[in-house]
């Protein structure tokens, strides 16, 4: 098509293949939006597109509905995600309603009958690694290759502590399950492949979990690095070699990293970890004397 539509947050470019999806960085404009920058979308990934009356008075919407499988951000967020965040979304005034219908109509003609056909793998490119992430009781951290969990002193629960920071290579991942931090129960977690079980419990218990918070896992935090997550671990499943049932002592994820890792007591560590304390006071999760037992403990450490 060649041509751009410019709405509320974001500009649509079409190509003959695809549409570049450019989001503004202005101060109205999502957090999530701000992370994405830019995607494009293949016509390829693409199940079908409307126009429909706005929310708002004045305005239309042109949404393109990406075919199920086909967007690792999409298939992450499961749904969850409120309209205004949505990226598939562009808003416009209501005057522009006659062009968006002329995009929307070309837009159906590049359909192929795939469309309604869940995708084979994914056809829209997740947000980057590294990614990172403040939780409620750790630090979560995505390298490309493996999920690592740090646990934080001041917010993990003793089942957490105990069993350590936590590494998990994507090789022995089948997928990501993430609910939003804005719904109560909100977390990230792992689900090791089958034979790798993980431990029975609610997510303030599981290992393989960290759990969100007011302030914490974020959306335009936890969402693109649970999708950067999921499609390394589609990348890396295997297609016919059986995943090992288990690994050495020294690189299972349930392994104590407190004791195979010595640098627990790395300033830059204990900074952090006080850094977390100090939110947690902010936010009246602490008392003044907790506050102060707990940075002394931390402080002795070094």
């Amino acid at each position: 098509m060649g041509d751009v539509l410019a709405g509320i947050h974001s500009t649509w470019e079409f190509d003959s293949d695809s549409v570049l999806i450019r989001f503004e960085r202005g101060i109205r404009t999502p957090k999530l939006f701000h992370v994405l920058g830019e995607r494009r979308i293949p016509y390829e990934a693409l199940s079908h597109v409307e126009l429909t009356p706005g929310g708002k008075r004045g305005t239309v919407v042109l949404r393109a509905e990406p075919r199920e499988g086909a967007d690792p951000l999409l298939e992450a967020a499961a749904g969850q995600l409120k309209d205004g965040c949505d990226p598939y979304r562009l808003v416009l005034p209501a005057e522009r309603e006659t062009l968006a219908d002329y995009y929307a109509t070309e837009l159906r003609a590049v359909l192929n009958g795939d469309a309604g056909k869940p995708a084979e793998h994914h056809l829209v490119a997740a947000p980057m690694p590294p990614q990172s992430f403040k939780a409620f009781d750790g630090k979560a951290s995505f390298d490309g290759k493996t999920v690592f969990f740090r646990w934080f002193w001041t917010g993990a629960s003793s089942t957490k502590w105990k069993a350590g920071d936590q590494s998990f290579p994507v090789g022995d991942l089948e997928g990501v399950e993430w609910r939003s931090p804005e719904i109560a129960g909100g977390h990230l977690r792992l689900l090791p492949r089958e034979g790798r079980a993980p431990d029975a419990g609610e997510p303030d218990r599981d290992p393989a979990s960290v759990v969100f918070g007011i302030g914490y896992g974020l959306v335009h935090e936890s969402l693109p690095f649970a999708a950067s997550v999921l499609e390394a671990v589609r990348a890396a499943a295997p297609e016919s070699s059986p995943v090992p049932v288990s690994a050495p002592a020294s690189a299972a994820p349930g392994h104590n990293a407190r004791s195979a890792h010595p640098g627990r007591s790395d300033p830059a560590d204990i900074a952090e970890r006080i850094r977390h304390l100090g939110e947690l006071h902010e936010a009246g999760l602490l008392t003044d004397d907790e506050f102060s037992q707990k940075k002394a403990d931390l402080l002795a450490e070094l």
